[in-house]
């Protein structure tokens, strides 16, 4: 009985701090886009640190896992398979993880530092191409993947190992024992819950703007916000029908669908633009990208200010650690039966080889066209990032039939992401039930819409990036202490085998 109180409490408190995140924004939103931008300047000053260190540490952390001596336990009981195919796997991580944030910035962040290089970079420049690139790779390459992986590994140990609640509160058990049922463990879940309301709405947000671009480009639509709040509402329907057919129906084919047409327009981009400058820059940029990594990393601007870091870099992290419960929660779900070093291959070393790939066969196409044909693509970019797929489409052949592919993509990841958030808010308000009922479905699906609706018409881009850095400071704390029980977790089991085999050798 007090445990369903407590799930009450949890689902209450947590829907009515986002609810009231959408009345101000509704009331005032010219109010909330200034007040957030300001406490978000004030935080990227002083805790900038704070998230370069910590993901620097996540990833750190990600590679002694795979490649240490916990690297063959398993995620899951010692003879478990795994539920999914690799392929199903890798295309479901991706439609929740990566697939809004690569076809929005694939073009937009390579092109926009192209435009508006950091430094004493020249604009247009051959350096602040190969600048431009790096940066794009760096920013979604292994670091968001090692954020997400290390909520998904706290995650499959509690519930798969110690088949405790699916809750992020659960991952602390090493930690603080029984409490996880009580006070401190409830107070991480509505941090949680709020954390990933805002994230996946900062993403929900952006899609919108990029659908609204694409429809702009098919049938000249002049985009305003009457137009992007008829797409949040459309999208919104659609998404909730998917997430109520179930994880095995709708979200399972609508990411093996995505993931082949993604594969299919990355190819034809690949052979159809400039294939030997796109094939050069894949093996620069990825040499670039891999000895400059540690430096990367750990840069914090310590001589200047931190204006580029933090419209940049930092407002990528705190993004992606906003809503890594979600998203982690959901990598945990279809990870079940695998080995931490397939995990880790799986789930930081392939999508950053594609990441570059993608990257470089677009955001490289669109550098080749302004630099060799005088096609004007970064300085549009530069101000409206949801466009530069498009344009750069429009200077390849067959361009509706891939302007029409490309919308389609970004629609279905619209849609899945928007769905597997929705199903692991209403798994984080369930107490941790894996098949939480229907009406909390419906309370967050339309949480996360109202939302996205009122950061787009309270400050646009500006203000989802102030929102979801803001959010991220205390989640980023609770990541560092999950790390710390994940590998607690490992070292007791590791010491009850040790004395396990010790006997049977006896």
């Amino acid at each position: 009985m007090l445990e369903k109180i407590n799930t009450y409490i949890v689902f209450i408190v947590s829907a009515i701090i986002v609810a009231a995140i959408v009345i101000w924004g509704y009331l005032e939103p010219e109010q909330l886009n200034t007040y957030s931008v300001y406490v978000m300047d004030q935080m990227v000053e002083s805790f900038g640190w704070f998230y370069v260190s910590a993901t620097a540490l996540f990833i750190l952390f990600c590679f002694y896992l795979g490649f240490g001596p916990y690297r063959h336990m398993k995620l899951g009981t010692k003879n478990e398979k795994p539920e999914y195919t690799y392929f199903t796997w890798l295309g479901m991580l991706f439609a929740a993880g990566m697939g809004v944030g690569l076809v929005f910035w694939g073009v937009g962040e390579p092109m926009s530092h192209f435009h508006d290089p950091a430094g004493d970079v020249s604009s247009g420049s051959q350096e602040a191409a190969e600048q431009g690139l790096l940066l794009g790779v760096f920013h979604w390459g292994v670091h968001p993947w090692a954020v997400y992986a290390i909520v998904a590994l706290g995650l499959a140990f509690a519930k798969f190992r110690k088949n405790l609640p699916g809750l992020v509160s659960s991952s602390f058990y090493p930690l603080i024992g029984e409490r996880i049922y009580q006070w401190p463990g409830k107070l991480i879940d509505m941090i949680v819950i709020v954390a990933t309301t805002v994230g996946i709405a900062t993403s929900f947000g952006m899609s919108s703007l990029q659908v609204g671009s694409g429809l702009s480009q098919l049938f000249d639509l002049e985009t305003n916000m009457t137009v992007y709040m008829t797409i949040i509402a459309v999208v919104t329907v659609i998404f909730l029908l998917s997430v109520m057919s179930g994880l095995n129906n709708g979200m399972r084919y609508l990411s093996i669908s995505n993931l082949g047409l993604a594969g299919i327009l990355l190819i034809v981009g690949l052979i159809a633009g400039p294939t030997v400058f796109i094939l050069e820059h894949t093996i620069l940029t990825t040499g670039q990208y891999i000895t400059q990594l540690p430096s990367l990393s750990f840069d914090t601007t310590p001589y200047s200010d931190n204006e580029w870091m933090g419209e940049w870099t930092l407002f990528y992290w705190a993004w992606v650690i906003s809503w890594s419960p979600f998203v982690g929660t959901f990598i945990a779900r279809v990870s079940r039966g695998r080995t931490l070093q397939e995990f880790i291959i799986g789930v930081l070393i392939v999508p950053t080889f594609i990441t570059i790939i993608w990257f470089v066969t677009f955001g490289g196409a669109g550098m080749y066209f302004e630099m060799n044909h005088g096609v004007d693509i970064a300085s549009v970019t530069a101000e409206t990032p949801e466009a530069g797929l498009f344009l750069v489409i429009g200077e390849l052949p067959f361009q509706m039939i891939l302007s029409i592919a490309a919308l389609i993509l970004i629609s279905i990841f619209f849609i899945t992401s928007a769905n597997s958030a929705t199903y692991v808010l209403g798994v984080f308000s369930s107490s941790g039930d894996l098949n939480p009922k229907r009406p909390i479905l419906v309370v967050w699906g339309l949480l996360i819409s109202s939302i996205a609706a009122v950061l787009l018409a309270s400050g646009g881009l500006d203000g989802m990036q102030a929102i979801a850095t803001i959010i991220a400071l205390p989640f980023t704390g609770i990541m560092i202490l999950m790390m710390v029980a994940v590998y607690k977790s490992l070292h007791l089991e590791g010491i009850e085998r040790h004395q396990i085999e010790k006997k049977e050798d006896w």
